[in-house]
């Protein structure tokens, strides 16, 4: 076999391919590490590339198969992790010269848990600087690229860890989700992804956005994403609102089918201004979902903008988390989020708990929603990927700075499951996404609904020419 086509095996195939002795956990590290040393430098998808390491990781796999020893569900896959998520001995800058040298004596929850299931890490992927934007650059680690067009935006802030999936740079990669951090990126760069369950997956250390920031799953299939949530998922001592997991083992589930679902479909949510072709797009896709047996219903109007919400509650965190490094960092931080953080902080306390009282009251307008819906659909953005290294496209200029990423916030606030699944291309040949929401704790569901739209309108086969 190639090593392109070893590259962009999915994970589920690779694990299965050697714990049956038919391919070496040796050759699969190599043929990823291959592809990243000739992609990756147009791409800037990786900050850091854990090569001998994952070499040395990959021998011991090899060996344990060998030997017959008993082999975790994820042995011997390559796998990535986002700079803001922390690795034991590999450095987590957070996209950020304030944090260049630091070297974390611990793994997160979820890296602990993938190394644990027999997976091994090849690198660390680029991120905006603490994660502050739904684009991927920083001063530390320069401009990150889609693989689609490699003159527009991957999308952030795991704009790094979706180049890489949609790339053939590692079958799994670990992101974050604060606002839509790994829906914005799975659009732009047409793979998969997974904000779960607020709790769900352990998030540790705690993030400067609080329970905002969840950590999932991004891959090129459904079925990989079952997989590694299935290991991910479960409570952990460091995260104190974790719970223990009730979907078990999520890919077992997946061919059921969504026969009957009640979904509601609002390609505006009542407030967001949609490109047409976005539009386009989604709403030839959502006529799959009739096809599959759903009653989807039109909803124009789902609910007011929860921005003036979300925007206190990420910027004061930011503001709080960088407000004693400014004095010394100030000339060497993003200039945008030197200006998010100087606008958290002129966020009063008496805001910032109006902010924490609407979260909740905003969550008992949404659940009430998903007492009449089964799942809510929406693009999963309001526009197509702009050029590389700018903040927000041109057509949102003037507007509010969250105005692009109107759909995929509002369920950062309510923790509530909402992935993004490729749905289509531009006449331009760019990735678009259709965001696929579900009710708490409905993780599961909202996977069997992915997967049933992925077997109608398969998309993992489609690969940029890079």
């Amino acid at each position: 076999m190639q090593l392109d086509e070893l590259a962009f095996m999915p994970a589920t195939d690779l694990a299965a391919a050697i714990r049956g002795k038919r391919l070496s956990p040796v050759d699969a590290v190599e043929a990823v590490l291959d592809r990243i040393q000739r992609v990756n430098p147009q791409l800037n998808a990786y900050c850091q590339v854990t090569a001998e390491a994952a070499r040395a990781e990959a021998r011991a796999a090899e060996a344990a198969v060998v030997r017959g020893d008993r082999l975790g569900p994820l042995h011997g896959v390559p796998f990535s992790v986002k700079d803001l998520v922390i690795t034991r001995g590999v450095r987590t800058a957070f996209g950020s010269r304030i944090y260049e040298r630091n070297v974390p004596d611990e793994d997160a929850p979820a890296v602990e848990r993938l190394r644990g299931a027999g997976a091994i890490l090849v690198g660390k992927t680029t991120t905006p600087e603490f994660g502050w934007k739904g684009t991927t650059d920083s001063p530390l680690t320069g401009i990150s690229r889609n693989p689609w067009d490699l003159t527009k935006s991957p999308g952030g802030s795991s704009g790094g860890a979706a180049a890489a999936v949609a790339a053939g740079l590692g079958p799994l990669a670990i992101g974050t989700d604060g606002g839509g951090s790994i829906r914005i990126p799975g659009s732009f760069c047409g793979v998969f992804g997974l904000k779960p369950t607020c709790g769900l997956v352990p998030v540790y250390p705690v993030t400067p956005a609080g329970t905002l920031t969840q950590v999932g799953p991004m891959t090129r299939t459904v079925r990989d994403a079952a997989l590694m949530l299935s290991v991910m998922a479960g409570p952990d001592d460091r995260d104190p609102l974790s719970f223990p997991a009730a979907g078990g083992d999520y890919a077992q589930e997946l061919e059921r089918g969504i026969r009957d679902r009640r979904v509601a479909w609002s390609p505006t949510f009542g407030y967001a201004r949609v490109q047409p072709e976005v539009r386009r797009v989604t709403e030839a896709a959502v006529a799959r979902f009739r096809d599959l047996g759903c009653r989807v219903e039109l909803v124009e109007r789902v609910f007011a903008d929860p921005d003036p919400i979300w925007a206190p509650l990420f910027y004061a965190g930011v503001a709080a988390r960088l407000h004693d490094a400014l004095p010394e960092w100030r000339d060497r931080v993003d200039p945008g989020l030197l200006e998010v953080v100087a606008e958290g902080g002129r966020i009063s306390a008496l805001e910032l708990k109006r902010a924490e009282l609407g979260r909740a009251a905003f969550y008992q307008v949404v659940r009430k929603l998903f007492l009449e819906y089964d799942l809510l659909l929406s693009p999963t953005l309001a526009a197509l990927p702009f050029a590389a290294g700018t903040e927000r496209p041109v057509e949102h200029h003037g507007a509010s700075r969250l105005s692009w990423v109107a759909f995929t916030y509002p369920f950062n606030l309510t923790g509530q499951p909402a992935a993004t699944v490729p749905c289509g291309f531009t006449a331009d040949g760019l990735p678009v996404g259709l965001q696929i929401v579900g009710g708490r704790l409905q993780d599961a569901l909202v996977l069997r609904a992915a997967a049933a739209f992925e077997a109608a309108a398969p998309w993992a086969g489609k690969r940029p020419t890079i």
